[in-house]
C-alpha cells in the first residue's frame, strides 16, 4: 500500500508539472463546437466522404452538413453559423473519424510502474476515446479513474470497468451459488462487467449467466490452467461477450485431441514454456474451411459472440527485434516499463529465455491460421473488435493500438473494416453503440482528426508519424493525430506527447537512466 500512494504522488507531480508547461492541452467542452471542412471516415463501413462540416451542442452532435465537392469552393453562405461562445476547428484537408475503442486497455500496473496520467495521454494521443479496463488493481481504483473521467476532472478517455472474476472476495468462490452472489454483488458495486480466466464449469457457467441476466457484459481469457474443460464454445454458449487474445479457440477447433500437445517437461509457471508452445497450438487445430472449423465458427457468429484478438501483444514472438527497437520507445517509454520487458523468470510476458529462430517461424505460421480464422469470421458477419492489451511485452500503450489496426489489415481487412472494428465494433460489443462508434446525429461527440488520409497509411496515427519523401527530395514525418476529441473536449494529441516526452526524460534524469539491450 504504501508503494502505491508513492506511485500516486510521483504520477500528481508529472500532471501538475505537465499541465503548467501545456495549459491548452484540454479545452471544453464549449455550448457549440463546428468541425469544418473534413473529409469523414465514419466508423459504419461508409467510404470518405467531405468536406462535410459538424456540429456539436451540448456535447452532442446534432447536425452533419455536406458542405461541398473536392477542389470546389465552399458556398459559406450553406454552412452553419457559430453561436456566441461556440468553438470551431478548421479542417479543411484533414480526415476525422469516430473515437477509437481499445477493448482490452489495462490503466498501466504497479510492477511497470505506469499510473494512469502516463497512460490516459497516451491513449488519447492516439485518438483512443473510450477504454474497456479488464481487470486492474481493483474495482474501486477503476471505478474511482472512471467517474473523475466523466466529470472532466482529468485527462482520461471514457473508461469502462470490468472485475476480475473473483477479485475483492472475502471467500473462495467454490459453488454455483457463491458465483452468482459474487455476480451480484459486483454488479451492485457499479462494474460495467465482469473479466474471467477460467474456473470449474459448474462456477463458470453459473457467473455467466448471473451476470447475463444482470444485463452486464463479459470478457475472457481462457487461462490454460481451464481451458482442458471449458474452451470458448463453452463459454459463448452461456453468454460470454467477448474472448480476448485467442486461448480456448484452437481449443474448440480440435479434432483429434483434446488437451494442448504439451512436451512432457513443460511447466506453466515457467514463461518461455508457456510462450512458446502457445505459437504451436493453431496447427493443432483442425485446418482452415473443414468442417469442424466451419461448424465452430458459424456456431459463435449465430451466438453473436465478439472475438478481440490483440494481435499486437504477442507480436514480439514471431519478431523479436522488431517490438524491442520500435522507434517509440526512446522517448516514450518509462524506465521502470522497459525494466519490466527484459527477460525475466518472474515477470509475466518476459519470456526471453532463449527466444530463437524456431520460436519465431512457429509463431509466424502461428499468426498465418490465427488471422486467416479472424477474416473469415468478420467476412461471414462475426463481429471482431480492436485491444491492445498494453504494458507488456515491448507494446507500449498507444502505439500498440495503432500496431493492432496494421495487423488487422494483414490479417485480410479492408482499411474501413479495420475502421469498423476500431470503433462502432467496439460500441457493439460494449452495448454503447447509441452513444458512440460512429459520427452520426445524437451521439457523443468523439472524434479523431489526422492531416493525412488514414485509409491510404495507417501510419499517419502513430504519434511518431510516417515518414515521407517529398517532391523536394526531403526527409519529413507527416501526420500524428492532431486533435482527439472526447465527449466535446478537445484535446491536443501533439501537446499529450510532449507531456509524455518529459515525463519520461524526468524519470530518466532521476535515475541517470539510458535505454540498453540485454547483455550490455
Amino acid at each position: 500500500m504504501k508503494y502505491f500512494f508513492l506511485i500516486l504522488s510521483f504520477s500528481c507531480f508529472f500532471l501538475t508539472k505537465a499541465q503548467d508547461q501545456n495549459t491548452s492541452t484540454a479545452e471544453g467542452p464549449y455550448s457549440q463546437l463546428i468541425i469544418r471542412g473534413a473529409t469523414l471516415i465514419n466508423g459504419n463501413g461508409a467510404p470518405p466522404i467531405g468536406p462535410v462540416d459538424i456540429t456539436v451542442e451540448n456535447n452532442k452532435i446534432v447536425g452533419i452538413d455536406v458542405v461541398g465537392y473536392p477542389g470546389v469552393a465552399i458556398d459559406d453562405s450553406k454552412r452553419p453559423i457559430l453561436k456566441k461562445g461556440g468553438k470551431e476547428i478548421e479542417a479543411n484537408g484533414h480526415y476525422i473519424l469516430p473515437g477509437f475503442i481499445d477493448m482490452h486497455g489495462h490503466i498501466g500496473g504497479v510492477a511497470q510502474g505506469a499510473d494512469w496520467d502516463y497512460v490516459f495521454r497516451l491513449w488519447l494521443a492516439h485518438g483512443i476515446t473510450t477504454v474497456r479496463e479488464p481487470s486492474g488493481r481493483g474495482i474501486a481504483y477503476t471505478l474511482d479513474l472512471k467517474e473523475r473521467s466523466a466529470k472532466n476532472e482529468i485527462i482520461a478517455p471514457r473508461v469502462l470497468a470490468y472485475t476480475g472474476f473473483g477479485q475483492g472476495s472475502k471467500s473462495p468462490i467454490d459453488s454455483p451459488e457463491a458465483a452468482r452472489e459474487w455476480v451480484r454483488e459486483n454488479a451492485k458495486k457499479g462494474a460495467d462487467g465482469i473479466k474471467f480466466f477460467g474456473a470449474e464449469p459448474e462456477i463458470m457457467k453459473a457467473a455467466l449467466e448471473e451476470n447475463k441476466k444482470l444485463g452486464l457484459r463479459s470478457a475472457c481469457h481462457h487461462a490454460q490452467l481451464s481451458v482442458a474443460r471449458w474452451n470458448v464454445l463453452h463459454s459463448a454458449r452461456a453468454g460470454l461477450t467477448t474472448m480476448e487474445h485467442w486461448y480456448g479457440l484452437p481449443e474448440a477447433l480440435f479434432e483429434d485431441r483434446t488437451v494442448q500437445d504439451y512436451p512432457l517437461d513443460y511447466n506453466y509457471q515457467n514463461e518461455q514454456h508457456r510462450f512458446g508452445e502457445a505459437g504451436n497450438l493453431w496447427k493443432q487445430a483442425a485446418k482452415p474451411y473443414s468442417a469442424h472449423w466451419n461448424k465452430v465458427m458459424n456456431e459463435l457468429i449465430d451466438l453473436d459472440f465478439t472475438l478481440v484478438p490483440t494481435f499486437n501483444i504477442y507480436e514480439a514472438s514471431r519478431d523479436l527485434h522488431r517490438a524491442r527497437r520500435a522507434e517509440w520507445h526512446e522517448d516514450y517509454t518509462l524506465p521502470s516499463l522497459w525494466r519490466f520487458y527484459q527477460p525475466s523468470k518472474i515477470s509475466h510476458g518476459s519470456y526471453w529465455h532463449y527466444w530463437g529462430t524456431e520460436e519465431e517461424v512457429s509463431w509466424k505460421e502461428n499468426y498465418k491460421l490465427w488471422m486467416t480464422f479472424i477474416n473469415e469470421y468478420k467476412n461471414r458477419g462475426g463481429r471482431v473488435s480492436a485491444g491492445s492489451d498494453s504494458g507488456f511485452i515491448f507494446q507500449l500503450y498507444g502505439f500498440a493500438y495503432i500496431r493492432e489496426l496494421e495487423m488487422l489489415r494483414e490479417a485480410g481487412f479492408h482499411p474501413l473494416e479495420v475502421i469498423r472494428a476500431a470503433t462502432l465494433n467496439g460500441a457493439e460489443a460494449l452495448g454503447i453503440d447509441q452513444q458512440t462508434g460512429s459520427v452520426a446525429i445524437g451521439k457523443d461527440a468523439d472524434f479523431v482528426i489526422v492531416e493525412e488520409n488514414p485509409l491510404e497509411n495507417l501510419k499517419v496515427l502513430y504519434g511518431t508519424g510516417a515518414i515521407k519523401l517529398t517532391e523536394a527530395n526531403e526527409v519529413v514525418r507527416v501526420g500524428g493525430v492532431k486533435y482527439t476529441i472526447r465527449q466535446g473536449v478537445i484535446y491536443d494529441a501533439k501537446k499529450l506527447l510532449s507531456e509524455v516526452k518529459i515525463m519520461v526524460e524526468e524519470a530518466k534524469a532521476k535515475e541517470n537512466f539510458t535505454i540498453t539491450q540485454p547483455g550490455d
